[in-house]
C-alpha cells in the first residue's frame, strides 16, 4: 500500500500550460509520511493531454500512472477508473487545471496524524495566473464542523460541505474495503454529468468519524473561461438538476434522509433549483425556451419539497431579493417571468445611463 493516492481526471487541459503546471505541483510534493502515487486518467481528450501524461509517467515511473479511457464519461468516469487502481491509505483529488503548494498533502496528513482525523480539509484561493500569489481566499469549511463528529457537526458539514478536491480522505470513507486493482472501474461517482461531486459527497461526510480543517489557502483554484463553473449551457443546467436528484436518492438509499431532511432539502433547493434558475433566467445566458425550462424546474421543485420556503436554512441563508422572486414564481410563473425580464430591462437602462455620464 501507498500512503496516498492522488486522482487526477483530465480532459483537454494541455493549452496554456494548465495541465503541466498542475502536474508539476503534484510530482514535487514534499511528503515525509510515506510514498504516494499520482493516478492521472485521460478522459478521451482530443488535444495533447494524454501525451503529456505519458511523458510524466516516463519521467516519474515510481509515482506517476497515466491511464486512458476509450470513452468520454466526464470527470465521474475518470475518477471511477482512477479509484479502481488506487493503493493509498488516503485518497485525494485535484482538478487538472488547478495546483497546490509543495507541502499541501504533508500539511493535511500531518493534521490527520496529530488529531486522529479521517478527513482533513483547508481553504483555497482563486487565481488567474500560474503562480503562488494568493488571490481571493475562499473559506472551504469552518471550525464549527471540526472534531469528533456528532449530529450537530454533521449538520454543519452538510450545509457547507466545501469542495471535494480541497480535502483528503481515508480510503474506506470512499471505497470501503475494496481491494486495489481487482476491477477496471468502480461505481462511486455518477458518470456523464458535471457536478458529480455534489451528487455523492454527502455519504462520505456522514461516514467520517473525525473531521479537521486548516484555515489557510493551500489549494489554488485556477480561473479560466473553459472551466465548468464558468459555462452556462442546457447540459450544464440539466446536470445540476440530475446531481440534485442524486443527493436525495443517495440520502434515501443510505438511510440518512429523514434524520437530515432539512439539510438535504436545503442542499437540493440551492443546487437543483436556485442556482439553476438564476443561471438560466438572465438574458445573457442565451438559452432557448427559458420560459418552459424554468416552469418545469419550479414544478419539480414543488413536487419534491413543497414546503421548501419554510426551511430554516432557506430563510436564514438565501438573499431576500432571491426569496422574493422565488415566491413570485411559486405563485405564478408567468408573473415571475415577466417581472424578472422587466427588472433586468430597467437595470440595463440605468447601467447604460450611468456609463454615458
Amino acid at each position: 500500500m501507498k500512503k496516498l493516492s492522488i486522482i487526477v481526471p483530465v480532459y483537454n487541459m494541455a493549452a496554456d500550460g494548465k495541465l503541466d503546471y498542475c502536474l508539476k505541483s503534484l510530482v514535487n510534493q514534499q511528503l515525509s509520511f510515506g510514498e504516494y502515487e499520482i493516478i492521472a486518467v485521460d478522459d478521451c481528450s482530443t488535444d495533447e493531454s494524454y501525451e503529456i501524461l505519458k511523458d510524466y509517467m516516463a519521467r516519474y515511473p515510481d509515482k506517476f500512472i497515466a491511464l486512458h479511457s476509450e470513452v468520454n464519461h466526464h470527470q465521474g468516469g475518470a475518477k471511477n477508473i482512477g479509484l479502481a487502481k488506487a493503493r493509498g491509505e488516503w485518497l485525494g483529488f485535484i482538478d487538472a487545471d488547478d495546483f497546490i503548494v509543495p507541502d499541501y498533502y504533508e500539511r493535511l496528513l500531518k493534521k490527520a496524524e496529530e488529531t486522529g482525523a479521517d478527513m482533513v480539509g483547508c481553504d483555497y484561493t482563486m487565481v488567474t495566473d500560474h503562480s503562488f500569489n494568493v488571490g481571493k481566499v475562499v473559506h472551504n469549511n469552518n471550525y464549527s464542523q471540526t472534531g469528533v463528529m456528532n449530529k450537530e457537526r454533521y449538520k454543519n458539514l452538510l450545509i457547507e460541505t466545501g469542495s471535494l478536491v480541497v480535502k483528503v480522505y481515508r480510503r474506506e470513507l470512499i471505497v470501503g474495503d475494496y481491494v486495489p486493482e481487482t476491477k477496471d472501474k468502480l461505481d462511486i461517482f455518477p458518470e456523464d454529468i458535471f457536478y458529480e461531486d455534489n451528487a455523492v459527497s454527502n455519504t462520505w461526510m456522514l461516514r467520517s468519524k473525525h473531521f479537521e480543517y486548516i484555515d489557510e489557502p493551500l489549494y489554488f483554484y485556477y480561473q479560466h473561461d473553459a472551466s465548468t463553473v464558468h459555462s452556462i449551457s442546457m447540459k450544464n443546467l440539466e446536470d445540476r438538476m440530475t446531481a440534485g436528484r442524486e443527493i436525495v436518492a443517495q440520502a434515501k438509499e443510505n438511510g440518512y434522509f429523514e434524520e437530515y431532511k432539512p439539510e438535504i432539502e436545503f442542499q437540493y433547493t440551492v443546487l437543483f433549483y436556485i442556482n439553476t434558475l438564476f443561471s438560466a433566467m438572465p438574458k445573457k445566458s442565451g438559452l432557448k425556451n427559458v420560459y418552459g425550462f424554468c416552469k418545469k424546474l419550479a414544478m419539480e421543485m414543488q413536487e419534491t419539497f413543497p414546503n421548501f420556503q419554510d426551511n430554516e436554512y432557506y430563510k436564514e441563508k438565501i438573499h431576500p431579493e432571491e426569496k422574493k422572486l422565488i415566491s413570485y414564481q411559486m405563485k405564478s410563473h408567468l408573473f415571475f417571468y415577466c417581472y424578472y425580464r422587466l427588472l433586468w430591462f430597467y437595470r440595463g437602462l440605468r447601467s447604460g445611463k450611468q456609463n454615458a455620464r
